[in-house]
C-alpha cells in the first residue's frame, strides 16, 4: 500500500526539523542533521517524494548561485590565484584522485573499470561544493574577506569548467540562440526598472524569482546551457543595482528553505554496503590532499598562511557536482550504479568532517599558526600589505550601522577615529567620502599583529552577521585588548551572549529603532518653532 502524500510530506518535514535541531543542540551545524534525515527516511522507505525533493534541491542551488551573483565581483575572478590555481588545483587532484580510485578498483571494494573512467571518477572528485562552501562563508559573515571572495571565485571558476564538461559529456552543441544571451545585459535598464517598482514585500521576493528561475536560469537552460549559470549570470547583471542587497535577503528564507532539500535528495539517492563505506572513508582521506595542494597554491600566489588556510578550509571537502557525473556515468553505461552511492557517502563524509573543522577553523589557525606561518613566501599579496594604524577608536564593520556609528564618533568622541572593513570596494567607496576607513579583518589574529591594541581606547564592532561578531570578540580576547568593547545585536539573545563574554556595552538594533526614531522626532519637533512654541501655550 502506498503511504499517503500529506503523511511522507509531514515525515521528510518533521525529520528534517528533529535531525537538524538535535544538530544545533550537539553545536554542530543543522546541515549534518538534514543529511542524516535523508539517510533515515531512505532506511525507512520513505522514498515517494524523491523527485518533489529534488526539484526544491535544484531551486535551492539555482537561487543559492542568483544571490552570489548578486554579490560577485567579475573582476575577481581574473586574478591570477583564481584562474590559473583552479585550474592547477583541478589538473593535479584530477591525476591523484584517478588514481587512487584505480587502485580502489584492484582490491575487493570496487568493482573493476578502465582507468580513463577512473580519471573521470577522479575528475569529479576534484571540484569542492559550492553549495556547502558558500553556506559556512556566509553564515560566518565572510563572503567579502579576501579570504571568503577567493574561495568564491574559485568556486564559480569550477562552475564554468562544469558546465563545459556536462555540454561535452551530452554530446549535445548548445543552441544557436545561445549566441543571443548577451542581449540579457541590452535588457538591465528594464530589470532596474522592475526593481524599483517592486517595493519593499511580496512582490520584490516573486520578482527575485522571476529573476532568478525564468530570466536567467530557464533562458539558459532554454539554449541548452547550464540553468544554475544562468541564475549566476542574471544575479551579475542586476548585482550593481542599490536595491540587489535588499532583493538578496529577501530570498534568503526560500533559499534557506530549499537547501534544506538539497541536504535531504543526497540521503535519499541510496544505502551503502559495508564495502562502499569503507572505500567512501578511504576516498575523504584524500581530502587531505586536496586541502594541501589548495593550501601550496595559494601561498605560491603571495597569501599570508592565514588567507591561503582560511580559503582551504571551506573548500576541503567534494562537491554535489561529482553525483551529476555519476548519474551521467551510470546513464552512459560507463559505470554501475554502486558508483552513484559511492560518491554520495563520500559526499556526506567530506560534510560530516568539515562542518566542526570549519566551525573550529580560528582555534585551529591559533593552535597552528608558527607552523602554517612557515609557508608564507617573502612576497606580499596586494591586498595584504602592512597596515599603518594611528587610532584612538575602532569601527568595525562599515555599513549603515558602522557609518553611523563613525560619523556620531567623529563629532563626539574627538579623537582619533577610524573605521575598518574586510571588503575592499566598500574601504573605496567610503574612502572617496573622504572617511578614513582602511581594510582590515577583526576576526583576523595576524591583523592584530599588524598595530599596537594597547593603543585603542574603544572598539566598536558594527559588523550584521551574529557570527562575525561573536569570533571577533573571541580573537580580541586572544589579542590581549583591554579597552573599551561595544557591539550591535538583532535578538535579545545574541545580547546576552555577547554580555557574557565580556562586552561592555551591546546594542539591540532592533529593539533600540523606536527610542532612536523618538529622539530623533523630538528633536525635529524642537527645532521646528510653529510646532514648539505652540505647545507651550
Amino acid at each position: 500500500m502506498e503511504t499517503p502524500i500529506w503523511l511522507v510530506d509531514c515525515a521528510w518535514i518533521s525529520f528534517a526539523f528533529i535531525c537538524g535541531f538535535i544538530a544545533k543542540i550537539g553545536k554542530f551545524p543543522p546541515l549534518i542533521g538534514f543529511l542524516v534525515a535523508g539517510f533515515l527516511l531512505n532506511g525507512l522507505g520513505i522514498r515517494q517524494q524523491g523527485a518533489a525533493l529534488q526539484e526544491l534541491a535544484d531551486l535551492g542551488v539555482t537561487l543559492l548561485l542568483f544571490t552570489i551573483g548578486l554579490k560577485l565581483d567579475v573582476k575577481s575572478l581574473l586574478r591570477r590565484e583564481i584562474w590559473l590555481g583552479t585550474s592547477l588545483h583541478m589538473m593535479i587532484s584530477t591525476v591523484v584522485l584517478g588514481g587512487v580510485v584505480f587502485l580502489l578498483t584492484l582490491t575487493p571494494l570496487l568493482g573493476r573499470v578502465p582507468f580513463v573512467t577512473a580519471v573521470l571518477i577522479g575528475f569529479a572528485l576534484s571540484f569542492s561544493s559550492t553549495v556547502f562552501a558558500i553556506k559556512i562563508l556566509e553564515d560566518r559573515g565572510e563572503l567579502n574577506a579576501l579570504h571568503g571572495a577567493t574561495a568564491m571565485g574559485i568556486l564559480v571558476m569550477q562552475d564554468i569548467i562544469a558546465v563545459v564538461f556536462l555540454t561535452i559529456s551530452a554530446g549535445k552543441i548548445p543552441s544557436v540562440w545561445a549566441l543571443a544571451l548577451p542581449l540579457l545585459y541590452f535588457l538591465r535598464p528594464l530589470f532596474f526598472k522592475l526593481l524599483e517598482l517592486s517595493d519593499h514585500g511580496e512582490l520584490l521576493a516573486l520578482l527575485g524569482l522571476f529573476l532568478a528561475i525564468v530570466a536567467g536560469a530557464g533562458s539558459f537552460e532554454l539554449v541548452g546551457l547550464k540553468p544554475d549559470l544562468g541564475a549566476l549570470v542574471m544575479g551579475i547583471l542586476i548585482g550593481t543595482h542599490p536595491k540587489a542587497k535588499e532583493l538578496g535577503y529577501t530570498l534568503m528564507g526560500f533559499k534557506n528553505l530549499f537547501l534544506v532539500a538539497f541536504f535531504l535528495s543526497i540521503g535519499l539517492s541510496g544505502l551503502p554496503d559495508a564495502k562502499i563505506l569503507v572505500a567512501a572513508a578511504i576516498l575523504c582521506l584524500c581530502i587531505i590532499f586536496k586541502s594541501w595542494l589548495f593550501f601550496r597554491l595559494l601561498s605560491m600566489f603571495n597569501f599570508r598562511a592565514r588567507s591561503a588556510f582560511f580559503t582551504t578550509v571551506p573548500l576541503s571537502n567534494y562537491s554535489e557536482f561529482g553525483l551529476i557525473v555519476a548519474v551521467v556515468g551510470v546513464k552512459s553505461g560507463w559505470i554501475d550504479g554502486s558508483w552513484l552511492i559511492l560518491v554520495a557517502m563520500a559526499l556526506t563524509f567530506s560534510f560530516v568532517g568539515g562542518a566542526p573543522l570549519n566551525s573550529s577553523v580560528y582555534d585551529i589557525y591559533a593552535r597552528f599558526r608558527t607552523f602554517l606561518k612557515r609557508c608564507e613566501k617573502p612576497g606580499v599579496h596586494p591586498v595584504e600589505l602592512p597596515i599603518e594604524l594611528d587610532a584612538d577608536l575602532l569601527v568595525f564593520g562599515m555599513g549603515r550601522i558602522g557609518t553611523g556609528t563613525y560619523e556620531a564618533a567623529k563629532e563626539t568622541y574627538g579623537r582619533k577615529v577610524v573605521g575598518l572593513d574586510s571588503c575592499k570596494d566598500v574601504v573605496g567607496q567610503h574612502t572617496d567620502a573622504g572617511r578614513d576607513v582602511i581594510f582590515g579583518d577583526v576576526t583576523d589574529l595576524d591583523f592584530w599583529d599588524k598595530i599596537s591594541p594597547e593603543q585603542v581606547r574603544f572598539v566598536a564592532l558594527c559588523m550584521p552577521q551574529h557570527e562575525a561578531n561573536i569570533v571577533a570578540v573571541e580573537q580580541l580576547q586572544k589579542a590581549g585588548y583591554q579597552g573599551f568593547l561595544a557591539a550591535t545585536a538583532r535578538y535579545e539573545d545574541q545580547v546576552t551572549e555577547l554580555k557574557n563574554m565580556g562586552v561592555h556595552s551591546v546594542y539591540n538594533v532592533f529593539s533600540g529603532v523606536g527610542a532612536a526614531y523618538a529622539e530623533y522626532a523630538r528633536n525635529d519637533f524642537l527645532a521646528n518653532t510653529e510646532f514648539s512654541d505652540s505647545s507651550k501655550k
